[in-house]
């Protein structure tokens, strides 16, 4: 029986996760033979990641106790929200910058001032930055990981500081997900941290210009978004789906990119993508002749109703990104069950750590080889 936050028994041994998701780091854990308990209060993603067969308690991180994890875990994994830092909105977390250092300090410090330093928040989701240090300074596992968008960098480093100061090997940078088999250019801020052994990032496997060593040895390219989803040549993504275009053909404030390098960074707002190919020669009457496959037949058996076509005029087709291709260039599995509505469940394939990136940073902590790879489109 999986305990609700009101329940605090069951808890097994091993890796605890907090602000859990639909199961990102889980998924990596799973390539490494490796399980953990996750905590979430998002009943959605609850619903989602409990169906991928991940333990996973309903709950508040920031009131749920440390105490029934006291010396039976191992490892801490943690992806707070980064509202001090996000670049998104009105940002008014970007005030409450100064409050998240000083809530990490305090509780490295064996003070807990999350009370009042919460009610000066702007953005009262912003403090959940600091939650990792309360679980750190009261259990002390033998490796830690933390994640979050490239900006909350310097925030990683002050927590560094001090697990340096209990006797951790700590490595802190920003890792992209494309230069470890992801097809997509997600830049992540990370720090590692283990009492067990050195840790320094995890050695890419792939590169966008790969060049061979002096004794033969070569990266892999980029895996390509046509590539991991079956795609023709030449499909152009826009992300701002069917706002207004300008005389050249541009979406108005959007932003383009090809399908034949990776995908750019997922977000929530991923649903709204539009897939966009099936240029052919101009004929003399004016009629269109195609020389490549269209979009409306994909390699890969991933079609639904969402994933219809239409035409949009000189012979080019277009569709919506679907979300079984979201979560394939996430480098989860195309069925992975996500729960709640469309809305919700985009909004968890966009803020879920790709799996293998996990996997491979979760690796230099356990000395546990990456063995399974993202799976192509055939």
């Amino acid at each position: 029986m999986i305990p609700d936050e009101s329940s605090t028994e069951t808890v097994p041994d091993g890796i605890v996760e907090l602000f859990r998701g639909p199961g990102g780091w889980a998924e990596g854990l799973r390539m490494l033979g490796l399980a953990d308990i996750g905590l979430e209060w998002d009943p959605a993603a609850c619903q989602t990641a409990r169906a991928a067969g991940h333990a996973t308690i309903q709950a508040d991180v920031a009131t749920y106790p440390t105490g029934p994890f006291q010396d039976r875990i191992t490892g801490l994994i943690a992806s707070p929200p980064c509202q001090a830092w996000s670049r998104a909105g009105k940002r008014a977390g970007l005030a409450d910058q100064a409050l998240v250092h000083q809530a990490v300090h305090d509780l490295a410090h064996g003070r807990d001032a999350r009370t009042e330093l919460l009610n000066r928040c702007k953005d009262k989701r912003s403090l959940l930055a600091a939650e990792p240090m309360r679980w750190l300074a009261d259990l002390r596992p033998e490796w830690v990981c933390l994640e979050e968008v490239p900006d909350v960098l310097p925030l990683w480093r002050q927590y560094a500081l001090y697990l340096q100061q209990w006797g951790y090997s700590t490595w802190t940078g920003v890792l992209n997900a494309a230069d470890y088999g992801v097809p997509q250019t997600r830049k992540r801020a990370i720090l590692l941290a283990s009492r067990a052994r050195p840790v320094t990032a995890p050695a890419p496997t792939h590169a966008k210009s790969p060049v061979i060593g002096l004794f033969g040895e070569c990266l892999a390219p980029w895996v390509s978004m046509a590539e991991a989803l079956g795609l023709p040549s030449g499909v152009t993504v826009n992300t701002r789906g069917d706002r207004p275009r300008d005389v050249r053909g541009r979406a108005a404030g959007g932003n383009e990119f090809t399908a034949d390098g990776p995908s750019n960074a997922l977000t929530g707002r991923a649903r709204s993508w539009k897939l966009r190919s099936g240029q052919g020669w101009k004929l003399p009457s004016g009629d269109t002749e195609h020389y490549e496959r269209a979009l409306s037949e994909p390699s890969f058996t991933i079609t639904s109703s969402a994933n219809r076509c239409k035409w949009v005029g000189d012979g080019v087709e277009e569709r919506n990104l679907t979300l079984a291709e979201a979560a394939i260039l996430q480098s989860l599995p195309a069925d992975h069950p996500f729960h709640g509505t469309r809305t919700k469940q985009f909004e968890q394939v966009g803020n879920v750590v790709p799996p293998l990136l996990a996997a491979h940073i979760v690796s230099v902590l356990t000395a546990i080889p990456v063995r399974s790879t993202l799976g192509v489109a055939a």
